[in-house]
């Protein structure tokens, strides 16, 4: 099958804003098990593991759609992420995704690091006095199953925030420290290897095109090469379709893609649209991701 490269952006996915605290996930979450070691994880190659996530802040919602979490590591080993994006505008059109591999050891140790800074049932965060700030997720799956928590401004907020007691600003302390941490792996010296994450196949976001102000560069119109679109609605509000583009006609999209940006305007049956691409993580399974709560 036709694999795609991913070269940049970045919007940010709508989550439903959670509370500031430890949530169980959906896959059996509960009271610990002591007979279970709380570093297990999933064992297929494209089972996830552990990821970061940002959802809220003073974006635009119709801007959020086809966000790509910061960090998701599976269990294979890879490590997914955003890699450096030129300082352009408008941006390229493809996001620059990058991968390595960690190895089994590094990835249970991570899983117990994750539960050890508070990513489990019952870890209290509070919530700051900062106002349109985003809410950092993470989310880990443990033998005890998925736990979850959603954090709001976790690098935002001051120390001395009079919202939030010590016990509170040491836990979001550590959570951070360990979201660092997960952000460095990518550029240290231990993972065995490094490179473009090359993804099976991509979502095309699309949106009805909108004349950019009199301040901003024409775009030349470039005429869409894939699948009819928008495709299925995922955001009715804003109208914004989604269609997969896979097999033959991702090399088409992908070299299209490629010499195009963030504000070219794409022609499909005499209509304009604005296209948001969106490379696939192996978790995820055509469109669906993109209608809600991840």
């Amino acid at each position: 099958m036709t694999r795609l490269r991913g070269t940049l952006m970045a919007a940010a996915v709508p989550l439903f804003l959670l509370a500031a605290c430890a949530q169980p996930g959906t896959t059996g979450a509960g009271a610990p098990d002591s007979r279970e070691s709380p570093s297990a994880y999933p064992q297929g190659g494209d089972e996830l593991v552990l990821r970061v996530e940002s959802s809220g802040g003073f974006v635009p919602p119709d801007r959020t759609v086809g966000t790509l979490p910061a960090i998701s590591i599976y269990a294979d080993g890879r490590l997914i992420t955003q890699g450096p994006v030129p300082a352009i505008y408008p941006g390229p059109a493809l996001p620059n995704l990058q991968v390595v591999t960690l190895e089994p050891d590094q990835v249970q140790q991570l899983v117990k690091e994750a539960t050890d800074a508070g990513v489990r049932s019952g870890t209290d965060f509070g919530r700051p006095n900062v106002a349109d700030a985003p809410t950092t997720r993470v989310t880990v799956a443990t033998a005890q199953g998925t736990q979850a928590v959603a954090v709001e401004a976790l690098n935002e907020a001051q120390k001395d925030d009079p919202m939030l007691t010590a016990p509170q600003e040491a836990a979001r302390s550590t959570l951070a420290a360990f979201v660092n941490k997960l952000s460095d792996l990518s550029s240290s010296g231990d993972p065995k290897a490094a490179g473009p994450y090359e993804a099976e196949s991509i979502a095309a976001l699309a949106r009805p095109y909108v004349k950019q102000g009199a301040d901003q560069p024409a775009q030349p119109e470039v005429a869409w090469p894939g699948p009819a679109l928008p495709g299925d609605f995922i955001n009715p509000a804003f109208k914004i379709g989604c269609v997969v583009v896979t097999g033959a006609d991702s090399d088409k999209v992908v070299a299209a893609a490629k010499k195009a940006n963030q504000l070219t305007p794409w022609t499909a049956d005499g209509v304009k649209y604005l296209i948001t691409f969106r490379p696939l993580l192996p978790d995820e399974k055509g469109c669906v991701q993109f209608k809600g709560n991840r």
